[in-house]
């Protein structure tokens, strides 16, 4: 099955600071989007970042930026323009989530792949993790049609997803200036 990764970068950011933008917040030297780019780029043959036209993003050779529309600020947005800018499958990762691994994103393409529903999303401790998963262009209507304002795991539970367990430690995100100096601690040494 041939899917493209989608890094998802069309958040504000105002929690870490905003101005200079989330995903070009340094960690372990080297930006924060970097990260799960990397291991996203391991295990799918071509990456695309999913940003608003004015997002700001440190320069990433090889990968493509998909613009996706400025409103409504919300991960079901980058998720749609993924779907369909893809033509196919994709793989999705939020560019908060520095400790993503290779081996929980072929669990997540395994699952997609076998279960046959329209999407495989991790889930950590008992949480649904939307902006962890494999989304198949059958779940566009569904992510379409989904209330602005509805959570995204909510609109995600609708499509019945096929749930893949991952440690917490794995699908933790950096919002904040403290996350990231926790993160810089445990990625740096």
């Amino acid at each position: 099955m041939a899917v493209i990764g989608v890094i998802l970068a069309g958040g504000a950011g105002r929690r870490l600071g905003g101005r200079r933008g989330k995903p070009a917040a340094e960690l372990a030297g080297r930006p924060l989007v970097a990260w799960p780019l990397a291991v996203v780029a391991e295990v799918c043959d071509s990456v695309a970042v999913v940003c608003k036209a004015g997002s700001k993003l440190p320069e990433l050779d090889g990968v493509e930026r998909w613009h996706e529309p400025d409103e409504p600020r919300h991960p079901r947005t980058g998720i749609v323009h993924a779907l369909e800018r893809a033509g196919g499958p994709v793989l999705v990762c939020a560019a908060d989530m520095p400790f993503v691994t290779a081996d929980a994103c072929r669990s997540l393409l395994t699952a997609a792949g076998s279960g046959g529903s329209f999407a495989a999303v991790a889930v950590a401790g008992g949480v649904l993790q939307p902006v962890l998963g494999v989304y198949a262009p059958a779940a566009l209507d569904v992510l379409k049609e989904a209330d602005e304002d509805a959570p995204l795991t909510a609109t995600v539970e609708a499509l019945d997803p096929a749930r893949v367990a991952l440690p917490p430690a794995i699908v933790r995100s950096v919002n904040t200036p403290e996350e990231l100096a926790e993160a810089e601690a445990e990625l740096g040494g």
